[in-house]
């Protein structure tokens, strides 16, 4: 339920706005066009966007169009990836204040950040790091958070200990490799041959070439695998696990088949929104031990474009939609 007291927006702000709103499943849905301006609920900061991150894939997601009591959304906004400036708060929030910069991954089952405005739990918001604009602000909060709760929250990872990366060049793999490098593991990384270089600046040990090489032939007794790709992927990287390490799949829950026969751990997570990681990640950014890789800019406007299937040739990184210009 809302808070009747929260739901009126200060009279220095619009009652509309410009957004992304989908009117129906997939990409043809996608209008830009007017909408109201969020309503806050208890506990709500109202958030100006001036970027948001796109994950394409959110566009398969039943909470992109529906409301966590499985109601439809629709018309519904989509991109919780966002970089702002604080706007507004409701009457309890106390932690943030209007003009904060923040960036943050928003709540799924509610509207996203494609939009000049969104509504976003303050415990959600996290200082936007002070190096970097909101560009590149913004393209850390999925990808950035995936990759951190999959090692430290989830796997455990230390030191030393042997990590492979696959898609190492997408969204959640450019930070994958060099988070696990930062914790000190040894990282192999699998992406296109053009991404080598790339990717052994940011950590990676040893990249492989998956177009002309089999990664199962090369490596061995790894203590984790994060698979961001699955299928034949991931059915050829259970040999390549050492008994006990752990199988970190992106795509879906894991066969507990394979997970017994191979005797190792198989981990399957949603993302969660969190200021505490957010934070961790913020320093380690500022003190330039973490980049956030960012492969196109969009305007708000051309936000279809950045659903589409990908060329071959696309760069490493996000794609991140421009709500707002920077001062």
């Amino acid at each position: 339920m809302s808070d009747p007291a929260a739901q009126l927006a200060p009279s220095s702000l619009p009652s509309t706005m410009k957004a992304i709103r989908l009117h129906g499943r997939g990409a043809a849905g996608i209008r830009y066009e007017d909408a109201p301006l969020p309503k806050l609920l208890t506990g709500d900061a109202l958030v100006r966007v001036y970027t948001a991150a796109i994950t394409p894939t959110e566009l398969e997601w039943d909470e992109t169009y529906q409301n966590a009591d499985g109601s439809s959304r629709l018309p519904s906004v989509p991109g919780h990836e966002i970089s702002g400036v604080v706007a507004a708060v409701a009457p309890d929030v106390t932690d943030v204040r209007a003009g904060d910069e923040v960036y943050a991954l928003s709540d799924f089952p509610r509207d996203g950040g494609a939009a000049e405005f969104v509504a976003v739990p303050a415990a959600n918001l996290a200082p936007k790091p002070q190096t970097i604009d909101h560009v590149h602000a913004a393209a850390i909060t999925l990808s950035g958070l995936t990759a951190w709760q999959a090692f430290f929250t989830q796997a455990n990872l230390q030191a030393g200990q042997k990590v492979l990366v696959h898609g190492a060049a997408g969204g959640v793999g450019v930070f994958a490799v060099q988070l696990a490098r930062w914790r000190g593991a040894r990282v192999t990384a699998t992406a296109r041959a053009k991404d080598a270089e790339f990717l052994r600046e940011l950590g990676a040990e040893r990249v492989i070439d998956y177009t002309s090489e089999r990664f199962y032939e090369i490596v061995s007794e790894q203590d984790i695998v994060l698979d961001t790709i699955g299928g034949e992927t991931q059915e050829r990287s259970w040999k390549v696990l050492r008994p006990g390490g752990a199988m970190i799949n992106l795509r879906g829950p894991l066969a507990e088949e394979k997970v017994e026969e191979y005797g190792v751990r198989g981990i399957f997570f949603i993302v969660t929104p969190s200021r505490a990681d957010l934070r961790e990640m913020a320093r380690l950014v500022d003190r330039g031990e973490l980049r956030s890789i960012v492969s196109q800019v969009l305007p708000l406007a051309e936000a279809k474009r950045a659903f589409e299937p990908l060329p071959p040739d696309h760069g490493p990184g996000k794609i991140v939609l421009r709500v707002r210009e920077e001062n």
